[in-house]
């Protein structure tokens, strides 16, 4: 049995601004922009998006926007913020339906031990890092958070184990001290729902 390897985004939002040039790669210019995803709580995740140019003319500022991708990461090479970055990589945009939308499905394995713990009010809490298969060799590193009794399920799973996940990309504003001060950064991260049963793709 093969595992099939999936990592799919779809956001509904405002985009905050117009893009802005990103770098250039193998003749592509990409532009950067961030997207505001309400959640039914009130609050609000405010997500980056890297598009090709071929798709910058479909973006207009404060106007609802529907994204479809991946969700990728790259090194910070620059020594400056989190030495992981993540995006979601734009491959169809489209004018939003009115709704707001958050959801990914991902497939991978975990490349580090599970870590578990408990908040101050003993609420079960584990962070996950999943490799998800791209392309060429390569693979998204990607930092995922389970709650309550999800949390203890994943938990007890090991380094190299597959597994399937429905859930939502989520900002989250933290304070670093550095040598100058503290600093006021915003982490990316996955937020499992689901934990889906690998599908037998000869018994569909």
């Amino acid at each position: 049995m093969t595992t099939q390897t999936r990592n799919e985004v779809l956001l509904e939002g405002l985009a905050l601004a117009a893009p802005e040039w990103s770098h250039e790669n193998h003749d592509t210019q990409f532009y950067r922009c961030y997207l505001q995803v309400p959640r039914l709580s009130g609050q609000a995740d405010t997500l980056p998006i890297l598009l090709p140019e071929s798709l910058v003319p479909q973006i207009s500022p404060n106007a609802a926007l529907r994204v479809r991708g991946q969700l990728r990461s790259f090194n910070n090479r620059s020594g400056v913020g989190n030495r992981l970055v993540l995006t979601v990589y734009a491959q169809e945009l489209q004018p939003g339906l009115g709704e707001p939308v958050n959801q990914i499905t991902l497939s991978g394995a975990l490349c580090k031990p599970p870590v578990f713990r408990r908040t101050p009010l003993g609420r079960s809490i584990c962070d996950l890092m999943l490799a998800a298969p791209r392309r060429y060799g390569r693979a998204d590193y990607l930092p995922v958070i389970a709650w309550g009794q999800l949390a203890v399920q994943v938990s007890r799973m090991q380094v190299g184990d597959a597994l399937t996940l429905e859930g939502r990309v989520q900002s989250r504003t933290y304070r670093k001290v550095t040598e100058s001060g503290a600093e006021e950064r915003v982490a990316y991260e996955v937020s499992m729902m689901h934990l889906l049963v690998p599908e037998d793709p000869d018994g569909l």
